[in-house]
Formats: C-alpha cells, structure tokens, sequence
C-alpha cells in the first residue's frame, strides 16, 4: 500500500488497511481468490475502497442473505465467477424453549464472545420476534454448535438449517435525513435520539455506546461513512451517507435508524 492511502482512515484502521494489501497482493501473486472473515459495515466499505483504488481485481460481498449488515467478501481475479457457496457459510437456528423464556441480541452475542470466539467469524444474528439464527462461517460451525449449550441460564440447542428456512428479520433500518452541526459521537447520538448534548455524553462515558461493535468512550470521536453506533436502551445508527453541507455549515446526513 502507497503511504497516502492512510490518509483517509483513522489511524486505528491503520492495521486493517495492511490487512487487506496483503490480501491482495495474495491475490495477484497466486492468481487465486481470497475470502475474508465476515466484515462489519465500515470494514467492507474500507476493503472495496481499497482495491477500487489500487488494484484490477474485483470482490464480492455476501452474509447470507439480502440485506446483510455483516458480510465476507470474495476478493478475484476477473477471469473467477463466485457462487453462492464459495461464501461457505452456515445457517445456524437456535432452538430454546419459547414459551418460557426471551432471547435477545445482546444475549446471544454475549454468550458467543464470552465463549472465546471472535466477532469476524460470525455474521448476522437475525430473529422474527420469537425464532433467532446466526451465520457462522463453515470451517469455525461444529466448533460453534458443540461449544454453546447455555445462554445466559437458558438451555439451548443450535441446528444447522437450510437456507429455504430462512426467517424475514423483524429489525429494519429506517432511513432518515438529519443535519448535525458535528460528526462527533456525542452530537450525532443527540440529534437522533432527541437528547441534550449532556446526556448523550454521559452515555457514552458510562461505555454504554459502541461505535463498530466496540465500547467507545470518546464523545468526542468523529464518525464517519458506514459507522455503525448501537446506544444500550436507545437503539442503533448507521452513517448511510454524507451528503455535503447546508448554507450554515451543518452536516447533511443519511442515516439507518432503528429505535427501540
């Protein structure tokens, strides 16, 4: 990678930007394609960046099914036409005893990153309101599957599904317009969920916020395109678009909100 292209990230990017130049030069050099582990929004957005700018070669992205937040992305020469298995991914149901009990994303995903598996090896984790399901990439499932047995004191069962069983998520992003007089953290938070600057400030100081699925304490960190903020008991924001300025100087902005 040529040193200007750090420019446009931050510098905590910094070591995904040389991850993903040694994936193309991987690439290049064997003339081979090369799947990522799953990429959360900002990630993918980085890696398409990046070889749009540097390279001949062209990607693909997938997480199982349309609208997937998390994907992995096929990196290939042009002569490769990815299918839809090449992704090699699994469809994994959570089976639990409904009548009884609730499960929530934040208990699923807890119960996965307390079992030592890291965040890049699974997807989505979708529900309908009453069934939930993960996808997980094929080679860490079994390991997956055998591991989790409990979440939070619930007994569960995870079962590899196919795809025709796919669920409709119930969680959509709501697209909305804004203007913001900044990008930071603190002032986006205000302006979509209606709070005063103090208060969103202090929810990101208690590390209530996660800024790309990792607390954030910093009010005053910029955000930028394909962010995606989650606000414990507000809901989520995903920076969809930044649309230049108004005549006052305020941010125009696109985003994807869900409200709890």
């Amino acid at each position: 990678m040529n040193a200007n292209v750090y420019q446009h990230f931050r510098p905590e990017e910094h070591p995904f930007v040389d991850s993903v130049g040694d994936w193309l030069e991987q690439v290049e050099s064997q003339y081979a394609p090369y799947l990522t582990n799953f990429l959360d929004p900002r990630q993918a957005y980085i890696v398409e960046t990046l070889i749009r700018e540097n390279s001949e070669l062209k990607f693909s992205f997938y997480g199982g099914y349309e609208h997937a937040e998390r994907c992995r992305c096929m990196i290939y020469p042009d002569y490769y036409e990815p299918q839809i298995d090449d992704f090699e991914l699994v469809m994994i149901e959570i089976n639990y005893p409904q009548k009884f009990t609730e499960l929530s994303h934040g208990k699923i995903l807890g119960t996965l990153m307390n079992a030592g598996i890291k965040r890049d090896y699974f997807g989505d984790i979708i529900s309908d309101g009453d069934r939930w399901q993960i996808f997980l990439a094929k080679d860490s499932a079994s390991y997956i599957v055998n591991q989790v047995t409990k979440i939070g004191r619930v007994t569960v069962h995870l079962e590899e599904r196919p795809y025709t069983d796919i669920i409709i998520p119930k969680d959509s992003w709501v697209e909305e317009t804004t203007t913001a007089t900044s990008m930071r953290l603190d002032a986006i938070i205000s302006t979509v969920y209606n709070i005063s600057r103090q208060r969103s400030k202090q929810l990101v100081e208690a590390s209530k916020v996660k800024v790309n699925w990792s607390v954030n304490e910093r009010p005053d960190y910029l955000l930028d395109l394909l962010d995606v903020v989650s606000v414990r008991g507000f809901g989520r924001i995903q920076i969809q678009g930044l649309e230049g300025k108004t005549k006052k100087e305020k941010f125009r902005l696109r985003l994807g909100v869900l409200r709890k």
